[in-house]
């Protein structure tokens, strides 16, 4: 019998199976989709390696994964982020930046020495500051909704842990996993919808498949899990409602080609409008790529499209860069995360007053069966590298810590 089933082959599940072999147990990734690496995903486009999801090593100091591409000879770029730049400073003075960064400073500092008894993050904005457009396009990008729906412990956990050290790969971060991957035993196309256990063990059951294990680890996004795409045998209710408190929020990637790649430079960023909540982040030739990178995050997506982020794109480049080069831009990749069929959204955010919910999805289960995901880590959520150690951090829990 398989010692350990492991629902999900995205980070986490990519890391409980490693984890498991080398303790010399037996398991499976049962792998809803056609795929590995969950919402790490590298397109490949005449030849350039495009991430659709996870794309930086974050907090790279003291991340796993660039110790595990090291060993697998996995080419890292250590090149300074130019995320607190704005290219020429076009529509954006170095004043205005050195502002809008000390508003973000002083919004941190507030959350940390005097939080809002409501545990919203919104609470603790200025009333009619000048940067709370700024802030809330941050919280965006970092949590994937506004401020008035994160929670204010949530926000300072991860902010006051991460460290300002970003690595990038350019063979892409989905086909860092994928290779991490290689050599599981990965059965995809094989969506799990039951989970039933006794003293006698586990049964995992799909439309194709009944899989039976000592053990499992579920490692599925926040939003399949609440939605009871799976159902448990004892149920397990309060997991599932820690999993509704963390919904996945909405963040969003395009790629637009250049007409002419050397009308931008290479590594470039830019705000599009640095007051507004609703705006893109924008990379213009990355790692000298032929491209616009594009990254948008936040509530205002839920009813836009493609077609409409990239109208978003051109009007804001437009404004900054020109009618032409706008023009010149031709959409060639998108995530569209939120309407994955066994994602549905990019990474989990906790809602006001339920930061503690994370500890809750990720706590000992009374029975054969751990979970795992980005969302169980309490400080680096949102991140491959928090996945990655929660499914390690599942394997420990089921087999005891490795002496």
């Amino acid at each position: 019998m398989i010692d350990v089933a492991i629902v999900g082959g995205g980070a986490a599940g990519i890391a409980a199976a490693r984890e498991a072999r080398k303790r010399g147990l037996k398991c499976v990734i049962l792998e809803a989709s056609q795929r590995v690496g969950g919402r790490a995903c590298t397109d490949e486009w005449q030849g350039y390696a495009l991430d659709l999801g996870a794309t930086w090593l974050h907090s790279a100091s003291r991340n796993p994964l660039g110790t595990l591409a090291e060993q697998i000879a996995f080419d890292i770029d250590r090149s300074a982020v130019p995320w607190r730049k704005q290219f020429n400073d076009l529509g954006f003075s170095q004043d205005e930046q050195a502002q809008s960064w000390e508003a973000v400073e002083a919004f941190a500092e507030r959350l940390r020495s005097d939080p809002p008894p409501s545990d919203r993050a919104g609470d603790a904005l200025e009333p009619g500051g000048e940067w709370n457009g700024f802030l809330d396009a941050l919280n965006g990008y970092l949590n994937g909704t506004s401020l008035a729906r994160t929670s204010a412990a949530d926000f300072m956990a991860y902010w006051d842990s991460s460290e300002n050290s970003n690595w990038r790969l350019p063979k892409g971060y989905g086909a860092l996993l994928a290779a991490l991957a290689d050599e599981l035993d990965i059965r995809t196309g094989c969506a799990v919808q039951r989970v039933e256990w006794s003293a006698g063990g586990l049964r995992l059951s799909s439309d194709h498949d009944v899989v039976e294990a000592k053990h499992a680890i579920i490692a599925v996004p926040t939003n399949a899990l609440a939605s009871g795409a799976i159902s448990f045998s004892p149920q397990l209710d309060d997991r599932l409602h820690a999993a509704a408190q963390l919904p996945l929020g909405r963040v969003e990637k395009l790629f637009l080609t250049l007409a002419d790649p050397e009308s931008a430079p290479a590594n470039a960023h830019l705000i599009g409008n640095p007051r507004s909540s609703d705006t893109g982040s924008y990379m213009l030739r990355p790692l000298g790529m032929p491209l616009v990178e594009v990254f948008f995050g936040g509530d205002w997506l839920e009813d836009v499209d493609a077609e409409g982020l990239a109208a978003k794109t051109r009007e804001e480049l437009g404004h900054l860069l020109g009618a032409d080069f706008a023009r010149s831009l031709s959409p060639v990749a998108y995530s569209d995360w939120k309407r994955h069929a066994f994602i549905r959204g990019s990474y989990s955010f906790a809602r006001p007053g339920q930061h503690g919910a994370r500890a809750a999805l990720a706590a000992p289960v009374d029975g054969p069966l751990a979970f795992a995901g980005e969302a169980c880590s309490e400080t680096d959520f949102a991140t491959v590298h928090g996945a990655w150690r929660s499914g390690q951090a599942a394997v420990a829990q089921l087999f005891g810590d490795v002496a």
